[in-house]
């Protein structure tokens, strides 16, 4: 699977990333309501914060995932754990699947994180997923997220995990690519 990673455009993409939201399987990213111009809002919210990145995932060209990085010193999640140099907020959702395929969540998965830890500055990866979200739950374990507690947040109770570079090369990521800014070396414009 070839990933390529590039900034979302709130105005291109918010018909898509409203299909995507406004589906069952990512009501827990809170939108299942929203209008096409909420999600267009919020993305451009999002584009003016200097914190907070919103990237879309593409294969082969098609979009495939939505992710999101932030600083969480920066987020809900100030004041909620003790925020340590080299931190990196991540949010990921992936597209409907027009027919499953084995391996694709996890591959994503890994892109993602190899994205994220191609920045020099990123030590471990922060998720807060709300506690009923199961499903990702399983998935950040395997990929060598370690949950440190329940924590409420205003829009959800939320499992906060972390995942340093030593976690994910234990998991068999190689987060030893290049190590250079994201914006700089692993997206296109």
């Amino acid at each position: 699977m070839n990933f390529t990673i590039v900034p979302v455009d709130a105005v291109r993409d918010s018909p898509l990333l409203h299909g995507w939201m406004s589906r069952d399987y990512a009501r827990f990213w809170g939108m299942l309501n929203a209008s096409r111009s909420d999600v267009e809002t919020e993305y451009a919210r999002i584009a003016a914060d200097p914190h907070h990145h919103a990237w879309l995932g593409l294969e082969d060209g098609t979009p495939a995932f939505l992710t999101e990085s932030y600083a969480p010193e920066h987020s809900p999640l100030a004041g909620h754990y003790s925020v340590q140099p080299g931190d990196t907020g991540m949010h990921l959702l992936v597209g409907p699947a027009e027919r499953p395929r084995s391996g694709f969540t996890t591959a994503v998965f890994r892109s993602v994180l190899d994205f994220l830890f191609a920045d020099q500055h990123t030590e471990r990866i922060v998720v807060e997923p709300d506690v009923r979200n199961t499903k990702i739950a399983a998935l950040n374990a395997r990929m060598g997220f370690v949950p440190a507690g329940i924590i409420s947040l205003p829009d959800k109770d939320a499992l906060l995990s972390f995942c340093t570079r030593a976690d994910y090369v234990r998991t068999g990521g190689m987060p030893d690519a290049p190590a250079s800014s994201p914006s700089a070396a692993t997206i296109q414009e």
